[in-house]
């Protein structure tokens, strides 16, 4: 069995026990469902926090590429002006 598929299995079956013990807890129908609000929010804070530091971490490598790009582009210029500079001395000569 791949490792992919015993990963999803087990995130899959905890997913399932979670919820069988949440549902089959001693507990009133109202406190369950009040559990189940909370984690549903905390879920969700949660994911959004995540899906904003990925967003930052994605920017600042978007940022740092076209950087990267600007100085590579700016030495080729100045590789290609040096070269025309030097082919035109060459051939005054």
């Amino acid at each position: 069995m791949s490792a992919t598929k015993f990963l999803a299995g087990f995130i899959v079956g905890g997913a399932i026990g979670a919820i069988a013990g949440i549902l089959l807890a001693p507990k009133s129908g109202e406190e369950t469902r009040q559990i189940i609000a909370d984690t549903t929010k905390d879920v969700m804070r949660r994911a959004d926090e995540t899906v904003k530091e990925i967003q930052s971490k994605a920017d600042d490598v978007v940022s740092d590429m076209q950087k990267k790009g600007d100085e590579i582009r700016d030495r080729l210029q100045n590789l290609i002006n040096q070269q025309k500079t030097a082919s035109a001395t060459a051939s005054e000569e």
